[in-house]
């Protein structure tokens, strides 16, 4: 088996910075690194997306390296503009992508101190000095527990599985989450003709201020204050707040976006909340976010006793595993910061490389 420098798994806005420095750096495609992705074609979680996010709804696309984002019509859906700016990407850059590629495990090489080995459901494997895993969270829709959720007898389903808010016209929909989607959900669904209700573990954080770099920077400084101890990401909305935007604010004036607080239990014909409210319900959304898709690194033993992978300071780096880096992890999840986290990823397999390679310059000058 020929061996790689670095092999990329995911192709969504991390992998795709990442590959770029790779590239920048030095790395050939497809003969130091090449990129391995699940999807069927460009675009990530992105071309998952339900049709009505359309671009000028959509929070937090940002430009790679390289190549601007051009401004498309507004309305366009999210997911065509983004697998359409991704596959160019893929294309001006030279990418070395191959797809569709389920990666099933990464574990250490038996015949290679220095590698780590890529195994994939077809039966094909990459063996490489680094990996660098931009997997993301879209594979792992957390679906929270509460009692009685299995005798409800309306539908239940998750922001990963939604598709069209006409689905729900005329009935009454519980819609539980903090986050911008749950915002989102509810603004349409009550656009289409839907009764609807909004769940929160905790009253909704409006933030007035800017999303601006300086905003970001102190976000991401909060969320690796956790990855750096061990402990889970905390969630997007619980580092960021929520942006209050003119429509958010018409639709807390209309009614629409308040809270009616916790969730205590599911009954078979509805819900019933913290305060005892009793709610006739037809459908549940659960908007209830993601959690970071890891599954194909539990072969190496990653998770500490607090549930979480260390990462070291530069937020890339794992701690247990000096070859392995990690990019839609932790501050990264989000679109805030995965660009930049693609870089640094690249930046630190590199600079990992750089010193194996005087490794085995002295190893050699020492047998020659």
């Amino acid at each position: 088996m020929k061996g790689l420098q670095a092999v990329v798994i995911g192709a969504g806005q991390a992998g795709l910075s990442a590959a770029y420095w790779l590239q920048r750096r030095g790395l050939r495609p497809w003969e130091d690194f090449v990129l391995l992705d699940a999807n069927e074609g460009p675009g990530g979680a992105w071309r998952h997306r339900w049709p009505s996010l359309t671009f000028d709804a959509a929070h937090g696309l940002h430009p790679l390296p390289g190549l601007p984002l051009e401004a498309p019509n507004p309305a366009e859906p999210s997911s065509a503009v983004v697998s359409r700016y991704y596959g160019e990407y893929e294309r001006t850059m030279g990418l070395p992508v191959e797809r569709p590629v389920q990666v099933t495990s990464v574990t250490r090489a038996t015949d290679d101190d220095d590698a780590l080995l890529v195994r994939a459901a077809d039966g094909r494997s990459w063996q490489a000095r680094t990996v660098i895993s931009a997997t993301g969270t879209w594979d792992r829709p957390h679906w929270p527990r509460y009692p009685g959720q299995d005798l409800f007898r309306g539908g239940q389903l998750h922001t990963h599985d939604f598709v069209s808010a006409d689905e729900f016209r005329g009935q009454r929909v519980l819609v539980v989450g903090g986050g911008t989607s749950a915002l989102q959900f509810l603004l349409q669904l009550n656009a289409a003709g839907a009764t609807t209700f909004w769940s929160t573990r905790r009253s909704p954080e409006f933030r007035e201020a800017p999303f601006d770099s300086d905003w970001g920077i102190d976000v991401e400084r909060r969320v690796n204050e956790r990855t750096r101890a061990g402990l889970p990401p905390l969630s997007v909305v619980a580092a960021t707040g929520l942006p209050l935007t003119e429509q958010y604010r018409a639709g807390m004036d209309r009614g629409v976006l308040v809270s009616r607080g916790p969730l205590a239990r599911l009954t078979r014909d509805g819900a019933v909340l913290a305060d005892g409210t009793e709610l006739d319900l037809d459908a549940i959304l659960w908007a209830t976010g993601f959690r970071a898709s890891l599954g194909h690194l539990s072969p190496l033993g990653l998770r500490e006793r607090g549930g979480g992978v260390l990462m070291a300071e530069d937020g890339v780096s794992v701690v247990r595993e000096p070859r392995l880096f990690l990019v839609g992890y932790g501050a990264s999840a989000s679109t805030i910061g995965a660009t930049r986290a693609g870089r640094a990823a690249a930046v630190a397999a590199v600079r990992r490389l750089e010193a194996l390679s005087r490794t085995d310059s002295v190893e050699a000058a020492r047998s020659a």
